[in-house]
């Protein structure tokens, strides 16, 4: 699904080319109207930022792909409008990451560190012994990293590996990071 989107051009967009005409009553250039097309996504991004409540748990598939799951805890306070006093409430989410990141984020980071999580959320379903349905709503992480509010970190760049015979400079960004507490 695509939208289109109708601009006067007052500027130079990323990656289009400034097309103008020449206006012969008033003699002078006007711009165009400029038609791009911008991709509709049906993914929720989200981003939080919390406190680790257990280390990260890194298992593989038989595949060999490395998975993690973490647990971030985000508080949030807040004034209450009767009394002035504080209110506190704290939220808990799942967090998946996959490939390097979960093996970075096992590595990295521990219990009790506070981090910033972008990513995803999906909903899973599966059925119990017991025949009853659960279902689980988790963010698949894009992005994990140590939050400088209240520490600092000392950042070193990790090799890329070849998997499969392909080039590690396509699967990844440039600026690929292991980061240590």
């Amino acid at each position: 699904m695509t939208m289109i989107v109708h601009r006067w051009w007052t500027h130079q967009a990323p990656g289009a080319s400034r097309r103008r005409y020449r206006c012969p009553e008033r003699n002078r250039s006007v711009p165009t109207i400029q038609k791009k097309e911008i991709p509709m996504t049906t993914a929720s991004t989200t981003t939080i930022v919390g406190n680790l409540t257990r280390d990260p748990e890194i298992r593989y598939t038989r595949e060999g792909q490395a998975t993690a799951n973490l647990g971030v805890a985000v508080n949030r306070r807040w004034p209450n409008r009767d009394n002035g006093e504080w209110e506190e409430s704290t939220s808990f989410f799942d967090v998946v990451a996959w490939r390097d990141l979960a093996e970075n984020a096992a590595l990295s980071l521990t219990k009790g560190m506070r981090v910033v999580v972008t990513g995803r959320l999906e909903q899973r379903s599966w059925e119990t012994e017991d025949g009853d349905r659960r279902i689980k709503v988790e963010i698949v992480a894009d992005e994990i990293g140590a939050s400088l509010r209240f520490a600092t970190v000392d950042v070193h760049r990790i090799e890329r590996r070849e998997v499969d015979g392909t080039d590690p400079s396509t699967d990844a960004p440039d600026d690929a990071l292991g980061v240590t507490a």
